[in-house]
């Protein structure tokens, strides 16, 4: 029997190896009191490669979004972002819950956030509506397939919200990818907005947390807010040792994931009732739409999980699927073989 083809997402990466041995024999200590050499490393490190004054660990890409919420915005305002963001759609309403801010969702045809379209969202000064607190973008979009948010359109985002009086957070859990894609670094493409968030959990490889980047000010109240959620970790330096390897190391493969994401783009394109442009396709995921297949996404899913192949109902009627680096070129044709099976199926039927 082949291996599963795990395509739901980069998420379901395993550590490898050498982060294994790392996480073992990590140094440790009490990251609470700041005292995990292997955490301070790892934020050191982070705050470097993105050219900021600090960083901080967390255990997920949703908490980091969540500080940066509550460490930016007043509580009571608006958070302008495109309205399928993760930081609206997919963090179980913690922007409300618990930053207590509303999200001012703006639509878009592409994913993708423009200064004029946030111009646009901006609330008047009044005394009856919420007022605009700061403005997110996420960069990869996720649920847009993965679209990279082109460096001009990002500054241009910032540089009005600043004028504006606004800050400016990024959700960039996949910021290494959107760098590759664009043939930047990510201290280039994040340069102008007050905080930023990625993952190491998930192209990256490593498997747990994420870190929030911004001024040594931003971080420390940063800090204050990841205690009141429960986040103060303490020997965390085990978690940390592996998210150093996965900071040096995957970087320089993850065009590879994106060139998997092509040929799988391509192979589905070809299969009768799959909606799909492999030209939109920019980095590593793909989603395509199945409404042509006369079967619902979850149904699809289901049958291609009996082939050893598992992706993500998006919606009833689009599946995303995601590379990494546990699928490698010939797990990618199987998946497309397998759909091509399941949809033949189908149609006999």
């Amino acid at each position: 029997m082949h291996p599963i083809v795990d395509l739901r997402s980069d998420t379901v990466t395993k550590p490898t190896p050498e982060m294994r041995r790392a996480m073992a024999e990590a140094e440790v200590g009490d990251d609470v009191y700041s005292e995990d050499p292997t955490l301070n490393r790892l934020e050191e490190r982070a705050a470097e490669m993105f050219g900021r004054e600090a960083a901080m660990f967390v255990p997920s890409g949703s908490m980091a979004n969540t500080i940066a919420v509550m460490t930016l915005a007043r509580r009571g305002s608006e958070v302008i972002c495109e309205e399928r963001a993760h930081i609206f759609s997919y963090e179980m309403a913690s922007l409300s819950a618990i930053a207590g801010c509303a999200a001012r969702g703006v639509k878009t045809e592409d994913g993708l956030l423009t200064w004029k379209l946030v111009k646009e969202a901006i609330r008047p000064k009044g005394r009856y509506m919420a007022q605009t607190g700061m403005v997110s973008c996420e960069n990869t979009h996720n649920v847009a397939g993965g679209v990279v948010l082109p460096t001009e359109d990002a500054e241009e985002i910032c540089d009005g919200a600043h004028e504006a009086g606004l800050t400016v957070h990024l959700d960039g859990a996949r910021i290494f990818n959107a760098a590759v894609a664009l043939g930047k670094s990510v201290a280039e493409i994040t340069r102008k907005f007050d905080s930023v968030t990625f993952c190491v959990s998930k192209g990256l490889g490593a498997p747990v947390g994420s870190l929030l980047l911004g001024t040594a000010e931003y971080i420390a109240q940063a800090r204050i807010n990841r205690k009141i959620l429960g986040g103060g970790m303490r020997q965390a330096g085990v978690l940390a040792a592996a998210g150093l390897i996965a900071l040096e190391q995957s970087p320089q493969r993850l065009h590879e994931d994106h060139e998997n994401a092509q040929v799988l783009a391509q192979g589905l394109a070809a299969i009768p009732g799959i909606r799909i442009d492999p030209q939109r396709v920019q980095t590593n995921i793909v989603v395509f739409d199945v409404s042509g297949t006369g079967q619902t996404s979850q149904q699809l899913a289901d049958q291609l999980a009996t082939h050893n192949v598992k992706v993500h109902a998006m919606t009833p009627t689009s599946i995303r699927a995601v590379t990494h680096c546990d699928v490698d070129r010939a797990g990618c044709l199987r998946a497309v073989a397998a759909l091509e099976q399941v949809c033949a199926a189908g149609v006999r039927a």
